[in-house]
Formats: structure tokens, C-alpha cells, sequence
């Protein structure tokens, strides 16, 4: 901001200067001029200079400042310090553009916490984040951002958490409810036993996604990066010889007036709309996404994205809210309380939805002491040792390879078989319910996009099924292990058309894998797990499937806008370097050329910032 207001003061007083040279004297009037030309462009100036002694000067501040010394040379200074002007009327366009669509990234920067009340011997003492502890209990008082994740463990209030997750309705957090990093805690006193360490909490994933989202480039900003390298060389070769062969072939007193036309050529010349607009565009795309709660890690993904043909979704907690509810509970030759207090207790440390369902289906308090054992058995479930019991407890996979005979249950929902001590004890009917927005985004997918929807999930075929019916997916696979969503994902992968990308859509620690092994892997940042956020490209912290489609729109708006920049400012560039070496051009038309195509394609840019909702 106090770069901007340094721009325009300077712009002010050039102007005035310009303006008041009209009036003056031929001698006052050089004198004022080139008091104007150091003051509008010292900046400029000094930059082309660092730059050759760098070895690095092939650049549009080299090309300016040739360009401008040359016209003051053959006496045309009120040219020189117009195209000084405009040039930096411009970059102030460019500044502007630039703060306009960091600002929605920035925000995001100011989640983090300066401090955290660490209590201590029940008193509060200010530490810094970093120095608290798994298990340490934290106060937020109202008004204060949350430091770190953790569990309520009393008091209740509403939060805030926009600058997360998007959502501009407070959140009602009460006792046991998680509670996320980087949220404003409004009107009661919080007590929260913290459940991560700073640097693993949410508040400070999402500030590394932010901080290093410029850090892997697009195909199209490697293409103007190695395109500006060849071209800046070229046009200086090429005004040159403008300058040389006619007057060789003229006559030297032909000079001034070829000079003056490589002049022209070389203000021309300067690809600044493509350098600026293209990066920008891409800016602009990540600051569009991240209003609507994505976080995309590099403009790179931003243009795979415009290519996905295929996406690939998890059904639980992905399509389907995650927030599962004990539905039945089928005892044998036991109690239902104590087949619910055997499960419960085998879940405790899960925080699986399904183990979430049972705990709370519970409601009694958990003595972890009578816990000896847990071992999770990856895709099936959990055995735990619990009272000097053996429990298991997952899907009939986990009880078949274990030799177990149970009784099947052919109803409806996420099926939770136990048995203890290795005799089939019941089942826990378990059931989800589908995002509302989750039908409508996937019939925009299919539809207006033409992008095949498919679903992967470890669940069962019937409860699959059900769920990709009710929402319009045609091609589903069920009862999958982590490494059997790999190896189905791989064939799909394998059949996608030439030049075309698939994503996948996840949200679990089983989902990771192909979360890595997608051209766009994409986590649910809401409820989803830190190694899905980790493995990655894009992370939707609102978790609501209709971002899905959001952000495939800012992609191809994103893509759209940087070609009609590219194809723009080669095409107008192109003409005016032909009018300007047949001399039909004069400076003027050269800022127009620069500074003109410049703030198009930048105003251009920027419609990404106001893509509106779907």
C-alpha cells in the first residue's frame, strides 16, 4: 500500500511537470524534463543497472531504460519521460492488481495465533504457541483465535470459522466437540485440552499450503518465463539492425531517423503484458479459490485442473456427511450394553466417524486403563484387548480371515460386526446420509462438463450402491482395501484420453495413497485427516462437495483469461513492432503498445477474483 501511494505521488508530479514544460522555454524546459524523467523513473533506471552488473539485463527495465536515453538523446525528452510515465502508471495497475488478489490468500495469513493461554496449575500464563504440548489444556477466551486443534473439555460458545473454512455462519461448539486451529472464538470461555502440536495443527497446515502456493508453476508460466529469455535478446538484435542496415544502405544522414525508429521498436517490444498478466492470471485463480475455501497449492494444479475428464470420489465423508448414527444394535447371546460398551471401548482411540457413532452411542465416560491392546487392521478393522478380552470389531471381512462364524445382516447401512473372544457376539448397524449438494454437483460434472463421475470405497456393495444411485453415479466399487482403491484408480488412470487428467476426491488416511497417485488429488479439508491434506494438490476446507465444482469453474476461467492475454498481446505487439519499423509509428503509439496491452490484459486477469457462486 505505501508502495503504491510512493507511485502515485510520483505520477503527480510528473504529470505536473509534463504539463508545465508546455509553457516554458526550450533550455528551462530540458532542465524540468529530465528533473521529471530521474524522478518518474530513478527506480528503473537503478534496477537496468544492478541488473548488468548481475549479467541478468535482458529485461524490460534494460529495455526502458535504452529505449528512453536513446530518445533523449536525439532531443525528444518530453517522449523520454512519457514513456517513463506510463510505464509506471502501469506498474502502479499492476501493484494494484496484484494486492487486490493477494488480499483473499493474506486473510488467510492472519489466522495465525500470536499466543496461547497454557494453564498451569490453574492459572494462565501467555506462551507461544509452539512451547504447548499434546494434552496441555489451553483457555480461549471471547474474541481470541483458537491456537491450536484440540477437544473441548468445558464451557461452550460460537465461533468463527470464515477465514477456514468460508462458511459466514458461526459454529456452536460445546463439550467433547473438536475444535480447529485458527478460529475466533465470539462470546464464552473455552477450556481445550490440546490434541496436536503447533507445528501439526490446522492453522499452520493451511499457512504452509498458502506460503508456498507460488512455488510450483504452471506449463504456461514456464513457457512466458522461457519465451521472454529468447524473445528480449531478439527484438534488441532485431532494433539494432533497423538502425544499422538502412543507414548503411541510406547514408549516415539517415541515422537519426532510423535510431529513432529502434527506438520505437524496442518500447514496443517489451513483453511486460505477457510476464505480468499470465503469472497474475494464475494469482488471481488462487485468490478467487481461496474466498471460496480452496486452498490450491501451485497454479500448476490450477491448470491440470481445466484438463480432468475423470474424477474419482470416496463416499464417507466425502459425497456423504460423515456423521454416522447408531441405527440398530443386534446382540447375541449377549446384552446390547455390554456389546456397545465392548465396542466402544475397542474403538477409543479411533477417531474413524464409525468409532466416533459408537463412542458417543455410548455416552459413558471410557476408563482407558481397562484398555491393554489395539492394533487397527488396515481396511477391516481393530482387535483390542478390553477387560482381558480379545474384541474385534470391524467389517465381515476382518471376522471371515479370522475363522469366525457370525450370522450375515442383510439390512441397509455400515454393518459393525464384533466378537470377543473369538466367538461372534453381534452386529452395529451404523448409517450415513449424503451431502444436500452432493446430487446437483455431481449432474453439473456429468452434464455441463462432460467429466465421468466414479466412486471408490471400502464400504459395502449394497450401502455403495445405494448412496451412487440416490446421487447419479453410474460406476461404483465397493468393499475396497487402500491398495485395492490404488490398483482400481491405476485402470482408470489408464484408459483416460490423451492429454486429459483425473482427479480424486478424499478425505481419509486409506485415501492418501491415491490422493498421491492422482493428477489432482483433492482432500476435504473439514473433517479430513492430516495425511490427506498432506498428499494433496488441492484441500477444500469447507468440505462441501459443490467446491468440487467450483473449482473446476476458477480453472477454466483461469485458463481462459491467460489465453486471451497470451494470444492479445502477441497479436497487438506483433502489429505495432511491424508499423513502428516501417515508421509509421511514433512513441506514443509505443506506451500504448507496452503500457496499454499491459493494464488490458492485468484488468483482464482480475475477473477471477469476482467468479460468483454456482
Amino acid at each position: 500500500m505505501k508502495k503504491n501511494k510512493i507511485i502515485i505521488f510520483r505520477i503527480i508530479i510528473s504529470f505536473i511537470i509534463l504539463f508545465s514544460s508546455i509553457i516554458l522555454e526550450d533550455n528551462i524546459k530540458n532542465i524540468l524534463l529530465f528533473i521529471g524523467y530521474l524522478i518518474i523513473g530513478y527506480d528503473v533506471l537503478l534496477m537496468a543497472i544492478r541488473n548488468i552488473f548481475k549479467g541478468n539485463f535482458l529485461d524490460e527495465n534494460f529495455l526502458m531504460t535504452i529505449a528512453t536515453i536513446g530518445a533523449i538523446a536525439i532531443k525528444e525528452l518530453p517522449e523520454a519521460m512519457a514513456v517513463m510515465l506510463f510505464y509506471q502508471i502501469g506498474e502502479l495497475f499492476q501493484n494494484m492488481a496484484v494486492e487486490k488478489s493477494r488480499k483473499s490468500i493474506s486473510e488467510l495469513m492472519e489466522i495465525r495465533p500470536d499466543y496461547a493461554n497454557l494453564l498451569i496449575n490453574d492459572e494462565a500464563k501467555k506462551v507461544s504457541p509452539d512451547e504447548v504440548q499434546i494434552g496441555d489444556i489451553i483457555l480461549v477466551k471471547p474474541g481470541e483465535k483458537v491456537p491450536i486443534d484440540g477437544i473441548v473439555i468445558d464451557g461452550n460458545s460460537l465461533v468463527d470459522t470464515k477465514s477456514i473454512t468460508g462458511e459466514s455462519t458461526p459454529k456452536n461448539i460445546k463439550i467433547n466437540d473438536e475444535i480447529i486451529s485458527g478460529c475466533i472464538n465470539l462470546n464464552g470461555l473455552l477450556k481445550i485440552k490440546v490434541t496436536k502440536i503447533f507445528k501439526d495443527s490446522t492453522v499452520s497446515k493451511i499457512l504452509e499450503l498458502v506460503e508456498n502456493a507460488s512455488n510450483k508453476k504452471s506449463k504456461s508460466e514456464k513457457f512466458i518465463t522461457k519465451f521472454s529469455r529468447v524473445y528480449t535478446p531478439v527484438v534488441v538484435i532485431l532494433a539494432i539492425l533497423i538502425t544499422l542496415i538502412p543507414t548503411i544502405i541510406f547514408g549516415f544522414n539517415t541515422f537519426s531517423n532510423w535510431f529513432s525508429r529502434s527506438l520505437v521498436f524496442l518500447v514496443v517490444s517489451c513483453p511486460c503484458a505477457l510476464v505480468i498478466s499470465v503469472p497474475l492470471g494464475f494469482f488471481a485463480g488462487i485468490g478467487g479459490a481461496s474466498k471460496k475455501g480452496i486452498l490450491v497449492k501451485g497454479s500448476s494444479y490450477i491448470e491440470s485442473l481445466s484438463k480432468v475428464r475423470n474424477i474419482v470420489f470416496d463416499k464417507t465423508g466425502t459425497l456423504t456427511e460423515g456423521i454416522f448414527e447408531v441405527q440398530k444394535v443386534l446382540p447375541d447371546n449377549i446384552k446390547a450394553f455390554d456389546l456397545i460398551k465392548y465396542s466402544a471401548y475397542a474403538e477409543n482411540y479411533s477417531n474413524h466417524p464409525i468409532a466416533i457413532s459408537i463412542k458417543r452411542f455410548y455416552g459413558t465416560e471410557i476408563d482407558e486403563g481397562k484398555i491393554s491392546s489395539v492394533e487397527e487392521i488396515s481396511g477391516k478393522g481393530i482387535r483390542a484387548t478390553v477387560f482381558g478380552k480379545e474384541v474385534l470389531i470391524g467389517n465381515a471381512k476382518l471376522l471371515e480371515d479370522k475363522n469366525i462364524e457370525f450370522k450375515e445382516v442383510k439390512e441397509i447401512g455400515s454393518l459393525v460386526y464384533v466378537a470377543i473372544n473369538k466367538t461372534y457376539a453381534g452386529c452395529i448397524i451404523i448409517s450415513d446420509k449424503v451431502k444436500k449438494d452432493a446430487k446437483a454437483t455431481i449432474n453439473s460434472l456429468e452434464k455441463d462438463y462432460k467429466i465421468e463421475t466414479v466412486i471408490l470405497t471400502g464400504d459395502a456393495e449394497k450401502n455403495a450402491k445405494q448412496i451412487a444411485d440416490s446421487i447419479g453415479i453410474s460406476k461404483c466399487y465397493s468393499e475396497l482395501l487402500p491398495t485395492d482403491k490404488v490398483e482400481i484408480f491405476e485402470k482408470i488412470v489408464s484408459k483416460k484420453e490423451e492429454n486429459t487428467k483425473v482427479a480424486f476426491v478424499g478425505d481419509g488416511v486409506n485415501d492418501s495413497p491415491v490422493l498421491a497417485r492422482a493428477d489432482i488429488g483433492i482432500a476435504m479439508g473439514d473433517i479430513g485427516s492430516d495425511a490427506a491434506i498432506e498428499a494433496a494438490d488441492l484441500v477444500i476446507m469447507n468440505g462441501e462437495v459443490k467446491s468440487v465444482l467450483d473449482a473446476i469453474k476458477i480453472s477454466k476461467s483461469t485458463i481462459k483469461i491467460v489465453k486471451q492475454n497470451i494470444i492479445f498481446a502477441i497479436t497487438v505487439k506483433i502489429l505495432i513492432l511491424i508499423i513502428s519499423a516501417l515508421g509509421l509509428g511514433n512513441m506514443w503509439l509505443a506506451v500504448f503498445a507496452d503500457v496499454g496491452v499491459s493494464v488490458i490484459c492485468i484488468l483482464n486477469s482480475m475477473r477471477n477474483l469476482k467468479i460468483k457462486n454456482l
